[in-house]
């Protein structure tokens, strides 16, 4: 087996919750800087743009840059520029992810969602989810526009619980439309090829540690790279989607949190 030399980390569950760090989890990080490994942060986060997210992580203590992290919204933006070029876009996410998409035709559809609208990009909107919102999104839908998601998580967990992510209603857009949603963050192994490309690792000596089973190990799992669970977000040992996933897709460890990564790396030198 290779030996490890990059480390992708996912974000929200994994390094914080709700924005309070997990125990040890900046200790980690600074071990990981000290001991040589290449790191990044990917996440599908959808709500703030990559130097707002990084101000945020480091106003809670950990030693996060913006070029170290691989967003859904970075990624999708360096989509529509490239295959969307002087396509109008209906953009439908909250916070200040637009930064991201500099270079893109941004446009607003009228309220019966009957404006020229080339591509519908769905991502963290939350209350913006609303009946009309869907509706206009669904019309527009059906005049011909295309449907790309930021990713197509269902739920992740905040400090009060779990909570209601924008996968299901982009497969409530699919099902009423009949047309399949170009889904761009993970766990898709495009995202996970563009996060090995910043390392500049290879796939087998590359490690993804995720709260997150379908996202983060089976998305990294397929893609070639070795995966971590923690247990401080969405999955514990007990999910039934660990006994659901095949061998080959399983976490190869489970660790109580991020804390505990640099013991697993020591044991693997």
């Amino acid at each position: 087996m290779s030996p490890i030399r990059g480390v992708l980390l996912d974000i929200d569950g994994v390094l914080h919750v709700s924005m309070q760090p997990v125990e040890g989890a900046a200790q980690a990080l600074r071990w990981l800087a000290q001991h040589g490994y290449c790191s990044a942060f990917v996440t599908n986060t959808t709500t703030m743009a990559r130097a707002t997210l990084a101000r945020r992580l480091q106003e809670i203590g950990l030693p996060v840059s913006a070029d170290q992290l691989i967003t859904a919204p970075a990624a999708t933006a360096a989509y529509l520029r490239r295959v969307y070029a002087g396509k109008r876009c209906w953009l439908l996410t909250k916070g200040d992810t637009v930064a991201d998409f500099a270079g893109v035709e941004l446009a607003e559809p009228d309220e019966r969602g009957e404006a020229p609208i080339d591509v519908v990009v769905i991502g963290g909107a939350e209350e913006l989810l609303s009946y009309e919102n869907m509706n206009r999104a669904f019309r527009l839908l059906m005049a011909g526009a295309d449907l790309l998601a930021m990713h197509k998580n269902l739920y992740w967990r905040v400090s009060d619980g779990l909570r209601l992510d924008s996968g299901p209603f982009v497969s409530a857009l699919e099902m009423a439309s009949g047309k399949h949603a170009l889904v761009i963050g993970k766990p898709e192994r495009a995202f996970f090829e563009e996060a090995l490309r910043v390392l500049g690792t290879r796939p087998e000596e590359t490690l993804m540690v995720g709260d997150d089973i379908v996202n983060d190990i089976q998305g990294a799992r397929r893609a070639g790279l070795r995966a971590l669970l923690v247990c401080t977000g969405k999955h514990g040992p007990d999910s039934p989607l660990l006994t659901a996933c095949q061998p080959e897709e399983r976490p190869e460890a489970i660790l109580p949190s991020v804390a505990a990564l640099p013991d697993f790396l020591s044991r693997q030198s």
